[in-house]
């Protein structure tokens, strides 16, 4: 199954390219496990979800850590029927039978509960989209269930859920909520925006 993420990184700096080009280091041990296409607009990561969560909070932490405003946006998406299989993008992480949604939730909750921590504060808003199926309210209250539960959950916002917590915790519960809800085979679209050293938090 196909599955990557559209990404673009913004320091709120005078020298934002250079953050930008010491952060992408933080890139490098997944390399041989991700497909990489940068342009002018943003950078497709292709690969594994317990690859391309890793890979793009451990980007976002390097950038994070040069002390400015950095804030990521990502456009996340797996089993995208217009896209081709890839053997990059193996995983164990969703595929096979359909789990009942109380064992999904308790799985989403130990992955949060099992993530490094990156000793950088950040907060996030996302929303899930659910295709390809006609229950796809109930995957999505059963993801805020397990956003309510999991720790980094802020509140409920229009159109979206706000996160707060270590960037580790932070990118494992938007890990969590792309593998573990909407259907094992089917196709499951995230839409992410992170920011840390905000001068207005709030």
């Amino acid at each position: 199954m196909y599955s990557g993420a559209q990404i673009s990184i913004y320091p709120m700096a005078d020298d934002f390219v250079g953050v930008i080009l010491g952060a992408l280091s933080a890139l490098d041990p997944y390399r041989d496990r991700l497909q990489v296409q940068t342009d002018d607009i943003s950078t497709l990561l292709v690969g594994a979800p317990e690859v391309l969560f890793p890979a793009m909070r451990d980007l976002f932490v390097a950038a994070a850590k040069s002390g400015k405003h950095c804030v990521l946006h990502a456009t996340i998406s797996r089993g995208c029927p217009g896209e081709p299989d890839d053997a990059v993008c193996y995983t164990t992480e969703y595929g096979g039978p359909v789990l009942p949604l109380d064992q999904r939730k308790q799985m989403a909750l130990d992955s949060v509960q099992a993530a490094p921590v990156t000793d950088m504060p950040s907060a996030a808003q996302f929303s899930l989209y659910v295709m390809d199926t006609n229950d796809h309210m109930d995957e999505i209250y059963g993801c805020i269930d397990f956003l309510k539960q999991s720790g980094t959950f802020d509140r409920a916002k229009n159109f979206c859920t706000k996160l707060g917590g270590d960037a580790g915790a932070v990118f494992a519960t938007v890990q969590a909520a792309l593998c573990r809800f909407g259907p094992p085979e089917g196709h499951v679209t995230i839409d992410l925006t992170v920011s840390a050293n905000s001068p207005t938090p709030r």
